[in-house]
């Protein structure tokens, strides 16, 4: 696997923040970078999914989206209505 290396600039505040945030996760700052793109990547690519999907077969419903959190064992309470 080829690297391209990039060079980019935060403003001070964020800088640190980043740095702090990979320090914690006891990960290189350009691992910690690539996660983050990647994973900015990955909900752009499904914001994209779903706004096709809804064009197709309208509005996602609340019991649509508690059925789905059921299934991925995030729903903790009854479904919004």
């Amino acid at each position: 696997m080829g690297v391209d290396k990039i060079s980019i600039s935060f403003d001070a505040g964020l800088g640190d923040a980043v740095r702090q945030a990979a320090r914690s996760d006891d990960k290189a700052l350009s691992a910690w970078l690539a996660e983050a793109a990647e994973a900015k990547l990955r909900a752009e690519a499904l914001r994209a999914f779903l706004d096709d999907w809804e064009q197709e077969h309208g509005p996602i419903t609340a019991e649509e989206l508690h059925r789905a959190r059921v299934e991925l064992g995030l729903a903790v309470d009854a479904p919004a209505r």
